[in-house]
């Protein structure tokens, strides 16, 4: 058993992972930039150690510190969270290195899922369903061109070692494909080093539903059903919820079974996402990641499950403490992802908070790190919060979420509260009637950008 942990991370996902510690009888260990000294996660755990100046590559992102402050603290293993190293595999393979655990998956499958190219056809030998594309990096613009032709338009290019919608572009005709395909491999460069590009059908109207996967590492794995996450901007998910409104069981099933197959066939350990575009009843894979998702709140909520607890535990070499006919549904889930940004551009307003309130009651739960006077630092990403709702089904669900939204105060800032309650007045959204498109297209016509 682990007598102590390493919190590779900060803000709302550092908390959650303490807490998980603390119920687990583990001492946490937090790690914080200058610019965090005062942060909450630092404030909570057990002992903290200051990595670097504001900047992430500096902080954050410095192995040689984080791996550095284990070695002062005696922590045995590292938990990334989510974002800055979670989905390293040389960071991984560092810590395995120095005699450390890293919480999650190995170098090797976080390798695998990390080449989108690599992750695809591995899918594909797992007998895991995939949008119809190219076979591996498209390597100039003729070829490009030729791909399109084959498959018809409209397509799009998507950088190799691409995320967070960067390196992605749409080419509605053949008219567009240049364009497209030299953007798309300059944002590769730009962003991750890498321009290699590669092509896949463009599904018009689909919505992004993903299966949650968990291994033990030892050939066992099972799925936690899945999320809808289709409503988004700027390919960034604002708002989730689980079950998908518009999943049957007997689908559910089929594609929960596919995904707990493969990941058993691999030996996957910890926890994981199979991202997917459903249109017409059909799944289409498009990636994996190899780490806790934003969301995973509402999976918890609806399995009555602690998917933390769970990474420590298999982590450790215990078993699974649920098997697939333990895992059944109950109600409904929603998350709203609560940024520091002002509308109707969404800038990022860093900031003081004059006065938090969060909301509560039966059913909801509040993940942030904010408190009064707490001062949001500009270095980081906008998420200062995430609100997590509960209901018997949809309806209900539904219902303390508007509820919820009506008791919360962050004062101080600006915030995205403000898009959640605009967007329950949605008959679209009631009905669980929208794609990854619908948000962009009611931003466009409600709150144009200036």
């Amino acid at each position: 058993m682990f007598d102590k942990i390493l919190i590779a991370n900060r803000g709302e996902i550092a908390l959650r992972v303490i807490r998980a510690c603390r119920e687990m009888g583990i001492q946490s260990v937090a790690v914080h930039s200058t610019a965090d000294a005062d942060a909450m996660h630092v404030r909570m755990a057990d002992e903290s150690v200051c990595i670097g100046p504001p900047a992430g590559t500096q902080s954050y992102l410095n192995m040689a510190s984080i791996i550095a402050a284990c070695e002062v603290t005696g922590a045995q293993a590292i938990h990334p969270g989510y974002g800055f190293l979670s989905e390293n595999a040389n960071f991984v393979q560092i810590i395995e290195d120095h005699g450390l655990t890293f919480i999650g998956p190995t170098a090797e499958h976080i390798r695998i899922m990390g080449d989108k190219i690599t992750a695809k056809d591995t899918m594909i030998k797992l007998g895991v369903p995939c949008v119809p594309g190219s076979d591996g990096g498209v390597p100039d613009l003729a070829t490009a061109k030729k791909l399109g032709e084959e498959m018809g338009y409209p397509v799009i290019i998507k950088a190799t070692a691409g995320g967070g919608g960067k390196g992605m572009k749409v080419a509605e005709t053949a008219e567009d494909m240049e364009k497209a395909f030299m953007t798309a491999r300059a944002e590769g460069k730009a962003n991750f080093g890498n321009d290699e590009v590669y092509i896949e059908k463009y599904l018009t109207t689909p919505r992004h539903i993903e299966i949650q996967v968990f291994g033990d590492g030892k050939g066992n794995a099972v799925h936690l059903g899945e999320r809808d996450c289709s409503l988004q901007r700027r390919h960034q998910k604002v708002f989730e919820e689980a079950p998908g409104p518009c999943i049957t069981p007997e689908e559910r099933a089929r594609i929960g079974k596919i995904c707990a197959d493969a990941m058993a066939d691999i030996n996957y350990i910890g926890a994981g996402t199979i991202e997917f575009l459903y249109e017409n009843g059909e799944f289409y894979f498009i990636e994996m990641n190899t780490r806790l998702q934003v969301e995973h709140p509402v999976t918890e909520s609806i399995f009555g499950v602690d998917l933390v607890r769970e990474q420590i535990r298999v982590a450790e070499g215990l078993p699974m403490s649920f098997t697939q006919d333990d895992l059944e549904i109950n109600g409904h889930s929603i998350e709203v992802r609560i940024n520091a940004e002002k509308l109707p551009n969404f800038t990022p307003c860093p900031g003081k908070i004059s006065q938090y309130h969060a909301p509560g009651g039966l059913g909801v739960r509040m993940d942030s790190a904010l408190y009064d006077g707490y001062s949001i630092p500009p270095y980081y990403d906008s998420l200062i919060g995430k609100l997590i709702v509960h209901g018997r089904d949809r309806p209900e669900a539904l219902a303390r979420l508007a509820r919820a939204l009506g008791e919360i105060i962050i004062d101080g800032i600006d915030t995205s509260l403000p898009l959640f309650s605009a967007l329950l007045a949605e008959d679209d959204i009631l009905s669980g009637n929208y794609n990854i498109h619908w948000l962009e297209k009611w931003l466009e016509a409600n709150m144009a950008e200036g």
